[in-house]
């Protein structure tokens, strides 16, 4: 240490540096049943695929049919309320065009929606740790932990995404603090534990620009801001208590997993914009698993639903358990609206249940020069 570091303080010996924030390898004892969780501060978390008898089976034989459904019929008087309340919301178009128009054809389409929607339930692990202050400790001396798909949780609704975190029984036990190593401090980093710190303008001289530094006062140093001069700070880990107790702390997670086919057969209408309206489910069919859709007039529809299912079993079954599946048909009603308004021949569309409207060009609208 130079003449300048000692005008500016020593360090305390007995307070030591700051260690690592993740307990060192060694530390953590094993708990049977979850030795494969890491123990080096890895930001992964143990997945833990759920045992076979929890995993449901697909038969190859089921399938399901679809009832038939009506196509629902859109009259002037909805096509013209719904082109109303659209130009309403455009604040360059005119209401005129809309209330004069005269209705050339109105041509209804039969679309449908297929929906597949998958609820799994997956579940990993990873150690925490939390200051020890004579909290009761559920250690190994009360049994064995429980394997992690045995550990009870409370389930959230079918088809509502959450996550849960549940300390494994008996996983827990008490450790010196690997981050102050049992002092409950550590020393500052910013001053090294001195203190003080070499004041910026002046880098010690006591001088500055042929003056007294202002702003050490002729010192040369200043109490450093982050410890408040004490050289040390509470330790961020165990929080001065010296022990942490650490535990196996288990992550369930519930997804609603969705897959959704529209078939694209009108070129004129965006068929995105279904994505925003909701349609008629005539066809509901929920079970553990579902099975794909025979029989429906819509061949697209069956192959959607065929392929829906495979995939999210694909995808699904092997990390995860899946808990409930329901497969939904929608009728999305589309009305392909002609109409002559001056002469000049125009067309939109009205889709979904909310009779939303779709209209590329409009007879009139003004502008600002």
């Amino acid at each position: 240490m130079d003449g300048k570091d000692e005008e500016i303080g020593e360090c305390d010996p007995d307070i030591p540096e700051e260690g690592p924030t993740a307990p060192p390898v060694g530390l953590l004892d094993d708990v049977s049943g979850y030795e494969e969780t890491p123990k080096d501060g890895d930001s992964t978390d143990k997945m833990y695929p759920p045992p076979a008898d929890r995993m449901p089976i697909p038969e190859n034989d089921r399938s399901a049919a679809v009832p038939q459904v009506r196509v629902p019929i859109v009259s002037e008087d909805i096509a013209r309320e719904a082109l109303l309340q659209f130009v309403d919301k455009k604040w360059t178009y005119r209401s005129k065009p809309a209330r004069e128009l005269v209705f050339k054809d109105l041509k209804p389409f039969t679309i449908y929606r297929y929906r597949l929607e998958t609820y799994t339930e997956s579940r990993a692990s990873a150690w925490e740790f939390e200051p020890y202050t004579d909290q009761f400790v559920d250690g190994p001396q009360y049994g064995m932990s429980p394997p992690p798909w045995d550990v009870a949780v409370e389930v959230p609704p079918t088809y509502t995404d959450a996550t849960q975190k549940v300390r494994v029984p008996h996983s827990s036990f008490v450790k010196e603090c690997h981050r102050c190593y049992g002092r409950g401090r550590i020393r500052c980093s910013h001053c090294h534990g001195r203190g003080r710190t070499r004041c910026i303008h002046c880098h010690g001289t006591i001088r500055s620009q042929n003056k007294r530094c202002t702003f050490c006062h002729g010192r040369g140093h200043n109490r450093c801001s982050f410890c408040h001069g004490r050289g040390h700070k509470i330790c961020p880990s165990c929080h001065g208590h010296k022990t942490l107790m650490h535990f196996i702390q288990l992550t369930v997670t519930w997804k609603n997993h969705v897959f959704e086919h529209v078939p694209d057969r009108i070129p004129e209408f965006p068929v995105k914009k279904f994505e925003k309206v909701t349609g008629d489910a005539f066809f509901v069919d929920e079970s553990i698993l579902v099975y794909p859709i025979v029989g429906f007039p819509d061949e697209e529809i069956c192959e959607a639903s065929k392929r829906g299912i495979q995939e999210h079993l694909m995808k699904f079954s092997s990390i995860n358990r899946i808990l409930q599946q329901r497969q939904t048909i929608e009728l999305l009603p589309l009305t392909h609206a002609f109409y002559d308004y001056k002469g000049q021949e125009y067309t939109y569309f009205v889709f979904g249940i909310e009779n939303q409207v779709y209209a590329p060009k409009y007879p009139t609208s003004c502008c600002i020069l």
